[in-house]
């Protein structure tokens, strides 16, 4: 009589909450500091209007807003993001009129601008401070979401800690078993590593218009900012019991 083929044998692997003297645990850190060039850089433009009359502010507000966009536009694919933000029309009182009577009317719009060509960089912001009641702030050095310099600053980490753990159980004379967790303990993704000369102030807020046609300024020599990137793990291991 033929007995039934013989079926595979597997193994259920074995968790191991707690540790025991069998299946001794170590938990290491791992780290990884990455110094990179930006991919994008950032400016902020405030556009300014003010007078007595609440339309022909508004009108002198869409014309300077007009001439802003066009000249961000002229750069083509450099300007990789353009979006309006804040636009504010406030009437300001005289003071200390009771009748409440409106001494002028205020208003400004917030452009944001990301940039991925920093040779043009200098030129832009100059022209754009430039422009008649027109501020420019910064610019922001930054990466994009999705560079590969995140992920690999995120291998690094595990590399590290999974050569951290190896060093302890070494020293134990032993090797490790298996992982049991992995935790991405990241507080922050990306910074500049200094602030550039350029930083985050002003670069210009001009004064009333003038009929007058200049040609455009001298640009500015803007260097970018190393971008810092950190990334950190903790891992949790099982080792093979050391003799001690």
């Amino acid at each position: 009589m033929t007995s039934p083929p013989t079926q595979p044998t597997t193994t259920t692997p074995q968790h191991h909450p707690h540790a025991t003297p069998d299946t001794p645990h170590l938990t290491v850190r791992g780290e990884a500091e990455l110094e990179v060039d930006p991919e994008i850089a950032r400016i902020t433009v405030t556009l300014t209007a003010r007078g007595h009359d609440r339309r022909t502010t508004l009108d002198d507000l869409t014309h300077r807003n007009t001439t802003a966009l066009d000249l961000l536009k002229s750069y083509g694919d450099t300007v990789e993001n353009l979006s309006t933000g804040t636009l504010t029309l406030r009437p300001e009182l005289t003071p200390y009129d009771r009748d409440e009577h409106i001494h002028t009317h205020h208003g400004t719009i917030h452009l944001t601008a990301e940039l991925t060509d920093f040779t043009v960089l200098g030129e832009l912001t100059t022209r754009l401070a430039d422009l008649d009641l027109t501020r420019v702030d910064g610019p922001s050095w930054t990466l994009r979401p999705t560079s590969p310099v995140h992920r690999t600053a995120r291998r690094h980490a595990v590399h590290d800690a999974v050569r951290r753990a190896k060093e302890y159980a070494e020293a134990l004379d032993t090797t490790l078993a298996a992982l049991l967790e992995l935790t991405d303990t990241t507080t922050g993704s990306a910074r500049p590593r200094t602030r550039s000369a350029f930083g985050r102030s002003a670069v210009r807020f001009s004064g009333a218009a003038t009929e007058i046609e200049s040609p455009d300024p001298e640009p500015l020599d803007l260097e970018p900012q190393r971008i810092h990137v950190c990334a950190e793990v903790t891992a949790r291991f099982t080792m093979n019991p050391p003799r001690l």
